[in-house]
Order: C-alpha cells, then sequence, then structure tokens
C-alpha cells in the first residue's frame, strides 16, 4: 500500500503551483445558522455597513459570506510562494522516543518570515486594505507573532503598521517587538496613553499586564478615530479562519500522498485560527461519517473552551467591538502573563465556538509546565524547538500517542506546529530554571467574570 512505501519519509512537500487556489468556508457545513452578531451601540443584528468604519468591504463580505470556497486573489498566492505550501514532517524520532505505535505528523508553519502561522491572514488583509485605499493598519498582538506578520505584510504592500501590544508581552518578549520594528512598524506597550480606553485603564490599575482585550480595544478606538486607518485582526474573526485554511487542505493533500487518513487533529487554541486553519476543512469529512476528532488545545490559565459558558459577549474590555456568541470567560477577564502570549484572550472564534457547543470539536486544556516539558521532549527528538503557544498541541499529540501505545493501537496523529520558539527563549529560560508557576483560574474570578456578559435578546 502506499502508506507502507513512504513508511520512513520524513518530509512530504508539495510543489508552488500546489498551493490552494481557494480558501475553504466552513460556513456552509456549519450545524444551523449562525448566531447573528449583534451592533453594541443598536443592540440589534449588526449589518455589513456597521463594519466599515475598521474593515474594508471586501473582508466585511468574506466575513458574512456563505459561499464555501473563495478564491484567493493571485497577487496573495504569489507573497504565500515565499514560503507555502508549507512541509508536513512525520515525527518518527518522536514516536521512537514514545514508543508508540502512532504515527505523528505535523505541519510546520514556522517556515514563514514571522516565524507562524499569522502570516496566512496578514498577507490577505494587507492586500484587500491596500486595494481600498487604506494607509495605515491599526492592531493588537499579544506575544508578538501577530504583530510581526502584519508587519511583515504591511511592508509588502506599503502600508504603515501600528501594534499595540500586550504590556507583559513587550516585556518578555523584547525581539519580538525588534521584528516588527525592522519590517517599520510602530509598537506600542498596551494599555498606553495614546487612547481614551488606554488611559482610563492607566488610572485604573497602573500595574496591570495588560490583555488582549485591552490591546484590541485601543487599536480599534484608534482605526475608529483616524479616517485614513482600519483595523486588522489575527484571530477570531470568520475571515481570519478563513485565510488560515491553506495549512488544513495542504495538509490533505500531503496526507494522501502517503496513504495517511488521520485519526485526531490537534491544534492549539486561543482566538481559534489557527485550530481552525488544521481543522476546518476536516469539517465535511467528520460529517459525512468518518470517525475523526478535531481537539482544540488552550491553557488551563486561560480555559475559554474548557471552562467558560457559550454565550454572548464583547470582544473587547471597552465594549467597542460587536457582541458575539462564544465561548467566553467575560470581556473583562485578564488572565496572568504566561508565556503562551498568543493564547490569552478570553473568547473564542463563533465558528469554533459552535462547532464546540454541537460536539463536533473537542477541547482540552493543559497548565504551562506540562506544555513546555512536551516542548522540550520534541526540541530533542525532532529538532525544533516550538513557541510556547504552539507546546500545547504537542503535549495533546503527546497525550494521543501514549494512550494509543498503552491500549496497543495504532492511530494516525496530525497536529499544527504553528510556529517556532527562536525568540522565546526567555520562556524556556525560565522554565529550566524552575521559575514558571502553573495556574489554575480560580472559579470564583471567572463567576466574576461572566457577571458582566451584556444581556442580548
Amino acid at each position: 500500500c502506499i502508506r507502507d512505501r513512504f513508511k520512513m519519509q520524513t518530509k512530504i512537500v508539495l510543489r508552488d503551483d500546489q498551493i490552494p487556489k481557494a480558501w475553504y468556508n466552513v460556513i456552509p457545513d456549519m450545524p444551523g445558522a449562525l448566531a447573528p452578531v449583534i451592533n453594541p451601540r443598536t443592540g440589534a443584528p449588526a449589518a455589513p455597513e456597521d463594519l466599515t468604519p475598521i474593515f474594508p468591504m471586501s473582508l466585511i463580505e468574506q466575513e458574512v459570506s456563505e459561499q464555501r470556497w473563495i478564491e484567493i486573489p493571485e497577487e496573495v498566492r504569489e507573497v504565500y510562494q515565499l514560503w507555502r505550501p508549507s512541509p508536513l514532517y512525520r515525527a518518527h524520532r518522536l514516536e521512537a522516543a514514545l514508543k508508540t505505535p502512532a504515527r505523528i505528523y505535523y505541519k510546520y508553519e514556522g517556515v514563514s518570515p514571522a516565524g507562524s502561522h499569522k502570516p496566512n491572514t496578514a498577507i490577505p488583509q494587507s492586500w484587500y486594505n491596500k486595494q481600498a485605499g487604506i494607509k495605515r493598519l491599526a492592531t493588537e498582538t499579544g506575544a508578538g507573532q501577530w504583530g510581526c506578520s502584519l508587519a511583515l505584510a504591511n511592508s509588502f504592500f506599503g502600508i504603515e503598521t501600528t501594534v499595540y501590544m500586550v504590556r507583559v508581552s513587550f516585556t518578555q518578549k523584547p525581539y519580538r517587538k525588534n521584528l516588527m520594528e525592522v519590517w517599520g512598524a510602530d509598537v506600542i506597550p498596551s494599555p498606553s496613553e495614546l487612547t481614551e480606553v488606554g488611559r482610563r485603564i492607566l488610572d485604573e490599575s497602573p500595574d496591570t499586564p495588560g490583555s488582549l482585550g485591552i490591546a484590541i480595544s485601543e487599536a480599534v478606538e484608534d482605526a475608529a478615530t483616524h479616517d485614513d486607518t482600519n483595523y486588522a485582526l489575527g484571530s477570531v474573526l470568520n475571515h481570519v479562519c478563513l485565510h488560515q485554511t491553506v495549512i488544513g487542505m495542504e495538509a490533505k493533500e500531503q496526507l494522501k500522498m502517503v496513504g495517511e487518513t488521520p485519526d485526531v487533529i490537534l491544534g492549539a487554541c486561543g482566538g481559534g485560527s489557527n485550530f481552525a486553519g488544521i481543522a476546518f476543512p476536516f469539517v465535511r469529512d467528520k460529517a459525512s461519517g468518518q470517525d475523526i476528532r478535531l481537539v482544540a488545545v488552550e491553557p488551563a490559565s486561560c480555559p475559554t473552551l474548557t471552562r467558560g459558558v457559550y454565550a454572548y459577549d464583547y470582544g473587547d474590555i471597552a465594549k467597542l467591538t460587536p457582541i458575539t456568541k462564544m465561548y467566553t470567560l467575560g470581556h473583562d477577564f485578564v488572565p496572568p502573563g504566561i508565556h503562551a502570549g498568543g493564547l490569552r484572550y478570553h473568547g473564542d472564534s463563533a465558528l469554533v465556538s459552535q462547532l464546540r457547543h454541537e460536539g463536533i470539536v473537542d477541547a482540552v486544556a493543559y497548565p504551562q509546565n506540562a506544555c513546555f516539558e512536551a516542548a522540550l521532549l520534541f526540541a530533542r527528538s525532532e529538532g525544533i524547538v516550538p513557541a510556547p503557544e504552539s507546546s500545547h498541541a504537542i503535549k495533546g499529540a503527546v497525550d494521543e500517542a501514549v494512550r494509543a501505545r498503552e491500549e496497543g493501537r495504532e492511530r494516525t496523529i496530525l497536529f499544527c506546529l504553528s510556529g517556532h520558539g527562536n525568540f522565546d527563549m526567555a520562556a524556556y529560560e525560565d522554565y529550566l530554571a524552575g521559575r514558571l508557576e502553573d495556574y489554575a483560574y480560580p472559579e470564583e474570578l471567572i463567576r466574576s467574570s461572566l457577571a458582566n456578559l451584556p444581556k442580548v435578546g
């Protein structure tokens, strides 16, 4: 069989002309209609024109589209060729270290210039804004992968970049800040004195570590108050998840080349785009009867899918963004400053959330020390040092492989290695020195935050 012929192959590589020509939109294959998005000012369902102060109409149309396939512009595909198609690896050495009968594959997105999966959406977002005549994009970033990716994309298309970087990550990850600046971005620790919401939060909590919810508020306020500026978001939104599906579509073709069908697919999940990228192209397969598990892996310190509630909530602390039905810990939730800064968001993608609510997606949460332990095992067997965010998917894959060993059965495991950790050495230094603390968010604080959810309907 094909699998036997390729059983020792390590890298499965596609040609440049095999980059997907269209993104896959999961909405037509969702179980039931999506819950409407609510305009925070009127309390009524949001219309596309409500979003025009911060997004170009081309992206708004993608956000609400029910078309299964959306063509990728040729100019975007040309930039994708700098690193796409990304390689799929068979983790032979990790399998041997675990003594597992499972076959482990990982889709490696760290080959992008920014070192993560985020340019998959940064490139098209920048291109569509360029076509709309936008001169500057404002955004937020946690660990810095998204900020770096948007700075990279905007440097290609001649757009200015302002990045509000969560304060704790601004301090923890100075080299990501430097990389953004190399690509021309203006990087500001958030909360800042430059926006009304930032000043208010600093007055109330001068020692706050910041959060993605705060940084989003600052970036949205910036965009909404400048005519030449739009807002760009690196996760959560439908069009962002759409752009990331190039990951899973390529992976499907690569697995076919070696005769494999995955039994379980895992991705780290903060806002949801990483997980959506690897998992959404397989939703149709699962819906058609294929026995496949789709597992979102999140940190125990920000357990949105595993301990949050499925409810309407704001996407930011200042209540500037539309109200969306999602799994949430509450819009004013401020998680501890774990090193996986990209997974510290209080909510999740509406699409991922609905799939989770309907039982199509599973979710697990791990403390950061267990994830770093898995990251070291991976680095010492496969050689790649993973980003702290990516270590969550590795931990999930390791547990699946150990379970296969204990059960004495074969299993094909696919996960998304969403980025390298070459800019995260401070995190590894803290782990190796025993300075990392596991933090399970107290139930009473979650209840307190959830008490402030908006009243909808």
